[in-house]
């Protein structure tokens, strides 16, 4: 099944773009889970490029070291599915494509366990450069497609709040 996003995801993921063109910051994505979902949002929207510098999806663990500099014995001690993983992962992102913001998300979409983990296991994590990375978990209900789009929009929900300072969701 083929998942696509929402109207109304991908306004939500404007507003997000219109709040960092007036912060004058720039995004760049990590995705494990989503394959690319996340970012496929926010391009939706005319006008994106001068925003969202690139992503990188890393659904293959080995990736997450090679391409985001995720650490390999962390990876081989803990698995894909690990908030430090997902911090790291978000970190990877803006460092390597030369963004002010990176966003990762990671987890298991299902329908098997991975590494432990339950389908609908999910990590979002957020760095803007020297401040604390902030990384999200929460279970998320359904299928595969349903899972990947929470994922989307919990991805959408923390950079809302990281860009507000309101720890609210966009509305």
């Amino acid at each position: 099944m083929t998942v696509g996003v929402s109207d109304e995801l991908v306004a939500r993921a404007a507003r997000c773009l219109d709040l960092a063109r007036n912060k004058g910051v720039t995004f760049a994505f990590a995705e494990s889970l989503t394959g690319g979902l996340i970012a496929a949002t926010f391009t939706a929207v005319p006008g994106a490029s001068d925003v969202v510098v690139g992503g990188v999806v890393a659904y293959a663990t080995r990736l997450k070291a090679q391409l985001l500099g995720v650490d390999v014995l962390l990876l081989d001690r803990v698995g894909a599915v690990d908030q430090e993983v997902a911090a790291q992962m978000a970190r990877g992102a803006a460092v390597r494509l030369g963004a002010d913001i990176g966003v990762s998300c990671t987890g298991v979409a299902g329908p098997d366990p991975q590494d432990g983990h339950a389908p609908g296991t999910v990590l979002v994590a957020l760095h803007h450069g020297g401040g604390p990375d902030v990384v999200r978990s929460f279970s998320a209900e359904g299928d595969r497609s349903s899972v990947r789009l929470a994922t989307v929009a919990a991805a959408i929900d923390l950079l809302h709040s990281h860009l507000t300072g309101s720890g609210g969701e966009p509305g």
